[in-house]
């Protein structure tokens, strides 16, 4: 009788807990995502590194909250906040070349885009410091007659010229063009920002720097025309160009 009068009070405090109460419990579940051991103050001395994260939801993969628990071996602890994602995942690389590895985190952002969260922080001396990234450099490109492009990756060198006669159809099709290839309207392309980066070695004397994607697209985004490809190398507490490069999709 005893176990019965215990059993019926105990459901009745649980079913009057508000609902969201519940709900938000159950959303907050953190998940250890991945786990690291690097030396990432310069002590020689590897520090337990814990991505984690919670999902936006059960059934899906979306990350809407994601951070670093960082534990050193003296008992310190520092905690990093990241963009929310898809797939996050941490890179220790030296990128601004002083001797210690920084981190670097990577999400993806889902759906038709391929834009990824980035974020670098430097934890040297134990002292944590957030890192800029390259930004996306003035670009131009613009439709021509005779199903051509340009585009303009630097203002003191010759533009790049596209042939588009393979998507003519499509074009003329989107009233871009005549069927003669006469431009209708001016438009020009899609230049897209900065969407990816890989950390890139370069030297043994220079070491690591970041390598960007850019992609350049037509009409739309599923309509790409290639990808600006720049090699970056951070000195003097900002980002410098050392080349860039243009891979046209027809070539890929």
């Amino acid at each position: 009788m005893k176990r019965i009068t215990l059993l019926l009070l105990f459901l009745s405090l649980y079913f009057s807990l508000p609902v969201s109460a519940v709900t938000e419990t159950n959303n907050q579940k953190t998940i250890l995502i991945e786990s690291y051991k690097e030396d990432v103050t310069g002590d020689g001395q590897k520090e337990e590194i814990q991505l984690s994260g919670i999902l936006f939801s059960t059934d899906s993969g979306y990350f809407h909250n994601i951070w670093a628990d960082i534990k050193g071996p003296q008992k310190k602890q520092w905690k990093i906040n990241y963009e929310g994602g898809y797939k996050p995942s941490l890179q220790f690389k030296d990128l601004n070349h002083d001797g210690v590895r920084d981190l670097l985190f990577q999400s993806d952002s889902g759906g038709n885009s391929d834009f990824h969260f980035y974020q670098i922080n430097t934890l040297k001396m134990e002292k944590l410091k957030k890192l800029s990234l390259p930004k996306s450099i003035s670009i131009s490109g613009s439709f021509q007659n005779g199903f051509k492009a340009t585009l303009k990756l630097d203002p003191n060198k010759k533009p790049i010229k596209m042939d588009l006669q393979n998507r003519a159809s499509e074009y003329i099709r989107s009233g871009i063009y005549d069927e003669q290839g006469k431009l209708l309207n001016e438009m020009k392309l899609m230049i897209e920002p900065i969407s990816f980066f890989e950390p890139t070695f370069i030297s043994k004397s220079k070491g690591y720097g970041l390598k960007s994607y850019q992609q350049v697209s037509g009409t739309s985004h599923i309509d790409q025309l290639g990808t600006i490809e720049i090699l970056w190398y951070f000195e003097d507490n900002k980002w410098i160009k050392l080349k860039q490069k243009w891979r046209s999709e027809s070539n890929n």
